[in-house]
């Protein structure tokens, strides 16, 4: 059987947003929300956060354990580092990347890409290159031996930020493939890295946590139907590099 091991990376020392990885939507942690839609996967077997060694995470690695979920530490700057060690340590096949300020990751999207890495024997897949799904909702996923080849080739600290990097600088040395949308909808953020995304991530969850705790891309996008001014909650938020030069 593959190990298919969603690897968070999770830390909570951010400057922008501290401890956000515990702030509350519908009186649990957005870290639980994280796991718990994790687990609705058909792939995903293994679920591994992924923290650093500073003391301020070691309530990251006591809530783990607290949860059942495994939890490995290491640099807090080459996160690179840490998703390897990980994925070693679970012998994992496949790796998810997943960084624990995205509260809406919706199981079925990243299932779509598991599937496609599978059945087209691929080094690496996403739907982030180009975008077409909101930042937040980025699915990337990587083969084990495309991981070790990254850590042990990968040169400048970005990379080694960032995980995938290397992969992205180097698409004629992998089999990469990406998964778009019908439409293009990478305008739109549902990710948490500040105070104003938290506000939008509360109304979101206030309106359709209690209909489906599962409520996936659809339900959001019927959502903003209803209610066009809700993105204008973050709207002049900062993006991320891919996100940034998408069609707005």
């Amino acid at each position: 059987m593959l190990i298919v091991a969603a690897i968070i990376q999770a830390r909570t020392g951010s400057t922008r947003l501290p401890n956000k990885v515990f702030h509350l939507l519908n009186k649990k942690p957005m870290i639980w929300h994280v796991c718990n839609r994790l687990k609705q996967s058909k792939f995903i077997n293994k679920i591994v956060i992924a923290t650093t060694d500073n003391r301020e995470d070691d309530i990251l690695e006591t809530w783990a354990a607290e949860n059942n979920i495994a939890c490995i530490r290491g640099s807090e700057n080459n996160v690179l580092s840490r998703y390897f060690k990980a994925a070693t340590d679970v012998h994992a096949d496949i790796i998810v990347r997943i960084t624990a300020d995205d509260p809406f990751k919706d199981s079925a999207i990243i299932d779509k890409v598991i599937n496609m890495l599978i059945n087209e024997e691929l080094d690496f897949a996403c739907n982030n290159f180009p975008p077409s799904f909101p930042e937040g909702l980025d699915a990337e996923v990587f083969t084990y031996l495309a991981l070790k080849d990254g850590f042990e080739n990968s040169i400048d600290d970005f990379e080694k930020e960032h995980v995938t990097q290397y992969f992205y600088r180097n698409p004629v040395k992998f089999k990469i493939k990406n998964f778009s949308y019908k439409e293009d909808f990478s305008n739109l953020r549902l990710t948490v890295d500040t105070e104003n995304d938290f506000k939008l991530a509360e109304e979101i969850y206030n309106r359709l946590y209690t209909i489906n705790n599962f409520f996936g891309f659809d339900e959001i996008l019927s959502l903003t139907k209803s209610n066009p001014d809700l993105f204008n909650i973050n709207i002049n938020e900062d993006r991320s590099a891919m996100y940034k030069n998408s069609k707005l």
